[in-house]
């Protein structure tokens, strides 16, 4: 502490008036806020890394650079484990967001407004501030890789896994994890990885506008890495609908400053990472709170454990003996569920908790259909002719959805496809070059997972999509077919097809 007071000294001209240590979280920096007879303040850090400190101290002014919003670096201590930074205030966005969380992740508009001009500034980081960056400045390593990915698989095993006891094969999880660093691996990248990008490493100016810190364990790596770091932050508790927005604004952010793939593309590959950063929380929770026994760690642990739930009933991944590790991980006496809000079951089966509302005290008690709780829920999926008319609901309920195809490029109108189906690979590949009919389904999946999630949630009975074009025979068959097979490969429920002016019938079973 005394070197650090004649650094400001030495930099200022005189002693420094004040002196506040700050709290610290996960790192073992200490931060302190110094500051003269005027009020005028900086923050003091003392690094236990010179390798460490040296990294910020670059990535700060390579980022100053290029016009980002990231604190000055003022002095650095001739042994370079002391500096002097801009002071960005007291407030952090994940301070002024406090009262949404307790109040069970209910953000309100100016809430809402702030998180999505941080997620909209996040591709902006990624990408323009990787421009000219040298990569060999990062610490501990240069580059997200398979050496990374394993080290944070087994940073779960062993900080968190293994301390729970619960019973697993060693090489049955290696082989799954590699199978994992593998598929998180599979996208070439040249954008800045945060690493560690979160609410509560933005902070707030009088204005409200945001500017990033702690961004010093950043690399070259993937951006999905970071938008999943902040949105499925364990204590933040954004609802789905907040998080589904702040994905779609930092997609349209993301495509300001580089090509993007398509956004089904986008949010399956979110989803991997998503899963991964969580082991890797847990890991960090695991370590802080299990062995150095940091209280805010500890009571960390629930809501992670929780969003691991959510992950597993949402999401299908092809690592099946990890995937029942983690599911007889989060049935563990010690993680079991209390005062969180309702869970959504996607096995097709009727709920055991009927609110399926979040409660509030503003709110008063729900009111429920008599349809509520008799499951499972079943999906029928058409195609039809406009020509011919719409289908019939043989439920009862009235009917559902009704998709008109016929805005989308029709191959009925070219001779080699005229006697083929939205069902035969010539058709297939047609028009999914075209790429019409991909941006048309984007939508429809987006809607249908809400419909479908809610009526699971509920214990819906059943569910109908109809897709129409002028034949009933190309682009309704291919949508039909292609959302019928993508609710059931993400829910695991039957799904009924009939392509009705082909006369085909089809069931996808439940799993």
């Amino acid at each position: 502490m005394q070197l650090l007071q004649q650094l400001y000294t030495s930099h200022f001209g005189k002693a420094p008036f004040s002196v506040e240590a700050l709290a610290g979280a996960g790192s073992n920096r200490a931060y302190y806020r110094m500051g003269d007879e005027e009020g005028k303040t900086v923050i003091g850090v003392v690094g236990t890394s010179r390798d460490e400190d040296d990294a910020f101290i670059y990535l700060s002014q390579h980022f100053r650079k290029r016009q980002l919003p990231v604190p000055e670096v003022f002095a650095v201590s001739d042994d370079r484990m002391r500096y002097l930074q801009e002071d960005l205030g007291k407030q952090s966005l994940f301070d002024v967001l406090k009262d949404a969380r307790e109040a069970g992740g209910r953000y309100n508009l100016k809430e809402q407004a702030l998180l999505v001009e941080t997620i909209k500034l996040l591709p902006n980081f990624q990408i323009r501030g990787a421009r000219g960056l040298d990569w060999s400045h990062c610490y501990p390593q240069p580059e997200f890789n398979e050496e990374n990915v394993l080290f944070d698989l087994n940073y779960f095993k062993y900080c968190f896994l293994k301390p729970t006891d619960l019973d697993f094969h060693e090489l049955k999880l290696e082989a799954n994890f590699r199978l994992m660093a593998k598929d998180l691996l599979a996208e070439p990248t040249d954008s800045f990885m945060y690493r560690d990008f979160q609410a509560r490493n933005v902070m707030l100016d009088a204005n409200g506008k945001p500017s990033f810190i702690d961004f010093q364990g950043g690399r070259k790596g993937p951006y999905y890495y970071d938008l999943a770091s902040f949105l499925w932050q364990a204590s933040a508790r954004y609802p789905d609908k907040l998080r589904r927005m702040l994905i779609y604004e930092y997609y349209y952010s993301l495509k300001q400053f580089t090509e993007v793939p398509s956004k089904r593309h986008f949010v399956e590959r979110l989803s991997l990472f998503v899963l991964f950063r969580t082991l890797q929380v847990l890991g960090a929770y695991g370590y802080r709170g299990y062995f150095e026994r940091k209280k805010h760690f500890i009571d960390s642990i629930p809501p992670a454990i929780n969003n691991l739930r959510r992950i597993l009933e949402t999401e299908n991944f092809h690592y099946p003996y990890l995937m029942d590790v983690l599911r007889r991980l989060t049935l563990l006496p010690q993680f079991e569920v209390k005062d969180e809000e309702p869970r959504q079951r996607t096995d097709g089966y009727r709920t055991t908790d009927s609110n399926v509302y979040q409660a509030h005290t503003n709110d008063g008690p729900a009111t429920f259909s008599k349809y509520d709780g008799k499951g499972p829920l079943v999906v029928r999926v058409f195609s039809f002719s406009y020509r011919k008319g719409i289908p019939e609901d043989e439920s009862g309920n009235g009917g559902g959805y009704v998709f008109d195809c016929r805005s989308t490029h029709n191959p009925g109108r070219y001779e080699p496809y005229k006697q083929l189906t939205g069902l035969d690979e010539p058709v297939i590949r047609f028009l999914e070059d075209d790429g019409e009919i991909v941006t048309f389904l984007e939508h429809i999946y987006q809607l249908a997972d809400a419909h479908v999630a809610r009526y699971l949630q509920r214990g819906f009975t059943s569910l109908m999509f109809s897709f129409g074009c002028t034949g009933g025979q190309h682009r309704s068959v291919y949508s039909a077919q292609h959302l019928a097979e993508h609710i059931n490969r993400k829910y695991g429920i039957e799904v009924r097809i009939c392509h009705r002016e082909q006369g085909i019938n089809q069931i996808l079973p439940a799993r």
